[in-house]
């Protein structure tokens, strides 16, 4: 059986389409490619899949953390495995469903993922000046240093963690992301105009307040203790900013605003990492479900 990756921006409607694919091979399950949906308790901010959708076509990589916990994109392909092993032994469909960028290209590719040295890292954090960070990598790793930005700051820190803590340049790990070498998994992106993205993000954040998203995150601060939420879970679309209005006492209003406008940020960063990527068939979201979900159907038959 095949593969297909079902990719996008959010709120371009990929659960709706894997699920509609799912219903009309009924031999498909879907594996969930987002860095959020894997903390427990954390549903409705995520727009995690329905318990009904959920009994009606088997979903994995839910669930799968506690949102205490740092996830690494490392653990998700330790955890994709033996899913995507299973799904195989079943003789089914593997829909991968998401829009964390990264994790696509973990599943689809099967990225060389480093290891981490949290002793290093903090080592680099407390040097303020990210140029004599970038510095010091070209002097380490002058590979890696000319592929990234030398104001990069995230990237630029995790390439030394990596050249210190291992004692290999970062970029003995292989092209990583600048490649996009072939695959057996068909990409599928689904893609909105940016006027119509923005209408669909607010709207979308308006049904999860009215869904109860302010007593999720009161739930998960009752259950867990003021900041206790790993540094990965605290940094999810909207639960950053409805945390500092559960836990710091900032006016709702205030803290809806910030979280649709940095989700619309978060949306067109999305947008330009997957247009890189040159095997991805782009689809117009605005299709009716059935229509989409018909294409991807072929892709899987195809493949």
């Amino acid at each position: 059986m095949s593969t297909v990756a079902i990719v996008g921006p959010t709120a371009t409607g990929k659960s709706a389409v894997a699920m509609a694919v799912a219903r009309a091979t009924g031999n498909a399950e879907i594996v969930s490619v987002d860095s959020m949906q894997v903390y427990r308790g954390m549903d409705v901010g995520t727009a995690k899949p329905s318990p009904a959708d959920r009994r009606a076509v088997p979903h994995h990589l839910l669930d799968i953390a506690e949102p205490t916990e740092d996830f690494s994109v490392a653990r998700f392909q330790r955890e994709l495995a033996p899913v995507l092993a299973g799904i195989r032994a079943r003789d089914m469909h593997a829909l991968l469903v998401g829009g964390t960028g990264l994790y696509v290209r973990a599943a689809v590719d099967g990225l060389s993922i480093p290891g981490q040295w949290p002793d290093v890292r903090a080592s680099l954090e407390v040097e303020d000046d990210t140029a004599a960070l970038h510095g010091r990598l070209l002097q380490l790793d002058p590979v890696a240093a000319a592929r990234m930005e030398p104001t990069n700051r995230r990237r630029i820190v995790r390439a030394l963690e990596v050249t210190l803590g291992s004692g290999r340049p970062f970029s003995d790990y292989g092209e990583g992301l600048t490649a996009y070498p072939p695959t057996d998994v068909a990409i599928v992106g689904l893609a909105l105009p940016r006027d119509e993205l923005t209408v669909r993000i607010a709207a979308r954040f308006e049904r999860m307040l009215a869904d109860g998203f302010v007593a999720e995150v009161e739930a998960l601060v009752a259950r867990h203790g003021r900041g206790a939420l790993s540094r990965t879970a605290r940094q999810a679309l909207g639960y950053r900013e409805l945390l500092r209005h559960v836990e710091g006492g900032e006016p709702l209003d205030a803290m809806v605003e910030e979280a649709v406008r940095r989700t619309r940020t978060f949306a067109v960063r999305q947008e330009r990492w997957f247009r890189r990527d040159p095997r991805i068939e782009w689809l117009d979201a605005r299709l009716p479900v059935g229509e989409l979900a018909a294409a991807v159907v072929e892709r899987l038959d195809e493949n």
